[in-house]
């Protein structure tokens, strides 16, 4: 994405292997998106996520296999939100949404222990999920209280994540923890 301005105070994650390529932006914002991916509904699950959850992403992305340009983008998606997380945010979000007959819950932990309970009508979707939280380091859990259409259960399912992710992100000024802030260093041994 030659010619765009960094967004402020934002964060960029690259991803290159020999399958797929992605470059995504990342800021707290308004939730505006720029996406492509060559996947039409994952723009469109992207661009709700960012719009729900109050973060600006400007996204590319290029691959051989839908597969693995959806992991990949799971992947650089999930670490890019890790990226901006500030330290005393509220960690914690919990949102159900409500898609013509689809109805689908989404609990979250920003607290860095990466951990997926799903499942979503999805394989591939479903993965997105599980890659997404591995990589922002999540506990994310998904449910699925009704709906037969996959549309709207997949659509539900980030929008309700998108949500959840703006209130887990709510600056508290205080760490929520009971261990305090966690640090964790990684040195060169001599």
């Amino acid at each position: 994405m030659t010619g765009v301005s960094p967004m402020k105070n934002g964060r960029i994650v690259v991803r290159e292997t020999t399958e797929t390529t992605i470059r995504c932006e990342i800021a707290r914002g308004t939730g505006v998106a720029t996406v492509s991916t060559t996947m039409p509904f994952l723009d469109h699950m992207l661009v709700a996520f960012a719009r729900y959850s109050g973060l600006d992403l400007s996204l590319s992305a290029t691959g051989d296999l839908p597969h693995h340009l959806l992991e990949d983008v799971a992947i650089v998606v999930g670490a890019a939100v890790a990226s901006v997380l500030p330290a005393t945010a509220a960690r914690y979000g919990d949102r159900t949404i409500p898609m013509d007959d689809a109805l689908v819950h989404c609990a979250l932990d920003l607290g860095g222990r990466p951990f997926y309970e799903g499942p979503l009508p999805s394989t591939l979707y479903d993965h997105w999920m599980r890659s997404f939280s591995d990589n922002a380091k999540a506990t994310l859990h998904i449910r699925v209280l009704r709906g037969t259409d996959r549309h709207h259960i997949v659509e539900a399912a980030f929008k309700a994540l998108g949500l959840a992710v703006r209130d887990a992100f709510v600056d508290t000024g205080a760490v929520f923890s009971t261990k305090g802030g966690v640090a964790l260093r990684v040195e060169e041994s001599r």
